[in-house]
């Protein structure tokens, strides 16, 4: 009875971990919100509702993306701001119809400038605001567009000083959280493919453990080239995290192999030998990929001696098994697959091996 509670506290647990990162987010652009929207209050900004987008806007997952961002929208509001604003002086108009010809005017240019630089995707948007706000309260186009250009810095400066002191991520530190998540997903897809040696694994459910794993490798990606841009200006390009990016897509291919392995179950004259060598391997590789994402952000370093004495033992199985002309019964197609198995399992020894020497260098140097 006491341990009825564990599986709903265990996946918050799991999930929390999975998704630090936003976690953080969620709770940064909170608190950009509320303080945007008190200092606009405050300052009597004429457009509240555009001063607190532009703080939600700005509230990246990374530091190093919420400043670019920012720097980016900052640049198309301005750009915007100016164009209109010219447009809507030299172009005479009258009454909502007459904002037509300012409109065609000043889109054209501002449109394709946004195209060519995608730093610019906010100008269209902030003309647009420039020239039909008169329409809604009372102002000239030109306090319209400095109203803008207000809103916005205002937005982005909030947005960049909750980002800099409110639970910060830089991208090198979500790099190293996403890693860990991926690789627990890694061990727990190891553990349910080779399970498909003893009973058969549809596939479907293959599709959907592998599934997962291509966007949180994508999503790493995008961390890691965040992470160098970001250090770039302190400490020259860091390179420090490509080869663990490299690492884990070699590691995701392994699993391909092993998942096609282990469609089928193995050949029954072989199943029940190998059951126990290949759960042990299954078990031993998971809880190293584990521990291993667990190093990246603060936990003792794993040992692979569990692991590799398990590959062994499975090695050895094979080899006793042959000798003894276990394998002679069985078909060409069989063989193949167990074959396959074989060299997924021995190229995972060389790519956990590489992840944990690389993980000792890593964890041993200033990162």
């Amino acid at each position: 009875m006491t341990d009825a509670p564990a599986g709903p506290f265990s996946a918050l647990r799991t999930f929390a971990r999975r998704h630090r990162a936003e976690l953080r987010l969620a709770v940064r652009v909170t608190v950009a919100t509320l303080l945007t929207y008190i200092l606009s209050l405050v300052l009597h900004v004429p457009q509240v509702l555009w001063t607190v987008l532009t703080a939600v806007i700005m509230s990246q997952l990374s530091l190093g993306r919420s400043v670019k961002a920012t720097l980016d929208y900052f640049a198309g509001t301005v750009g915007g701001a100016l164009i209109s604003g010219a447009a809507a002086v030299a172009v005479p108009h009258q009454g909502e119809l007459g904002y037509l010809l300012p409109l065609a005017v000043a889109i054209p240019p501002i449109a394709l400038l946004a195209a060519l630089k995608p730093r610019f995707s906010s100008a269209p948007m902030t003309a647009v605001m420039v020239l039909l706000a008169p329409t809604i309260i009372h102002a000239t186009p030109l306090e319209s567009a400095a109203d803008r250009v207000m809103e916005v810095m205002l937005g982005g400066l909030v947005a960049l000083a909750v980002s800099f002191l409110v639970l910060p991520s830089r991208a090198h530190a979500l790099s190293l959280e996403q890693a860990d998540a991926m690789l627990a997903r890694m061990a727990e897809a190891l553990r349910a493919l080779l399970s498909g040696c003893a009973q058969p694994l549809d596939q479907e459910r293959i599709v959907e453990i592998q599934s997962g794993l291509g966007p949180a490798l994508n999503r790493l990606e995008t961390f890691v080239d965040e992470a160098r841009r970001e250090r770039a200006p302190y400490r020259g390009e860091d390179f420090a995290l490509a080869p663990l990016l490299r690492m884990l897509m070699r590691l995701r291919h392994d699993l391909v192999i092993i998942g096609r392995a282990a469609l089928e179950p193995l050949p029954e004259a072989l199943r029940g030998k190998l059951a126990g060598p290949i759960a042990r391997v299954a078990e031993e590789g998971a809880q190293f990929l584990e521990a291993s994402g667990r190093a990246l952000v603060g936990g003792p370093r794993p040992s692979l001696d569990a692991f590799e004495a398990a590959l062994d033992d499975y090695d050895r199985e094979i080899a006793v098994y042959r000798q003894a002309g276990f394998t002679r019964p069985l078909s060409v197609d069989e063989l193949e697959r167990l074959f396959a198995l074989g060299f997924a399992l021995d190229q995972l020894r060389r790519d956990v091996a590489e992840l944990s020497r690389w993980s000792a260098d890593f964890l041993a140097g200033p990162h």
